[in-house]
């Protein structure tokens, strides 16, 4: 396992613990969100790390990793509720859910390995500030695609969108948890 696949597994798996936790606080309430909805919350939390970026801090005790990992596991839930088709109430099993967040997780993953190769790493040469732009102008094309009703004309659809996302979302956290390790 290479350097890049070890990080990224850290780092899933600190999102994935989180999600599951909530999961069972919480249960499927998540399900009830529409695409949108949850596109909103992403869109909230990236626009607040990009406030922490330009302010260089914040009034609430909470800074970038947290809202990093609630980008990533929004985007995982948007991905089961496209897989799904469908937005309601929903007594999925922690199992089930466990699942379907694996398997949105594998499919990310692919993708990232697919063009990390083809892009050389280029993202470790990128800032997190640089890579948190790359979101939110993600989530506008998303939020434009959503009020077209999903028709493009010839770009991808939402779903490449959030996994983009949770991709850069990752790199993110891996950035900064480098940062965070060498300041230790």
């Amino acid at each position: 396992m290479n350097s890049t696949e070890q990080e990224y597994s850290h780092i899933i798996s600190l999102c994935f613990d989180i999600f599951t936790k909530k999961n069972q606080d919480y249960g499927t309430s998540w399900k009830i969100l529409r695409l949108p909805s949850i596109t909103d919350q992403i869109f909230i939390k990236a626009q607040r790390i990009r406030t922490i970026q330009d302010n260089g801090f914040s009034r609430v005790d909470e800074g970038q990793i947290p809202e990093f990992i609630g980008i990533i596991n929004y985007c995982v839930m948007a991905l089961i509720q496209i897989s799904q088709n469908e937005a309601k109430k929903d007594n999925s099993s922690n199992a089930d859910i466990s699942s379907a967040y694996q398997q949105q997780i594998k499919e990310i993953k692919e993708l990232l390995f697919n063009k990390n190769h083809d892009y050389g790493e280029a993202w470790r040469d990128m800032r997190v500030s640089s890579m948190t732009d790359i979101i939110l102008m993600k989530l506008f094309r998303i939020k434009q695609i959503e009020d077209n009703e999903g028709v493009t004309i010839i770009s991808e659809g939402v779903k490449s969108g959030y996994q983009d996302i949770v991709n850069y979302a990752v790199f993110c956290l891996i950035k900064l948890q480098q940062v965070q390790n060498q300041q230790q």
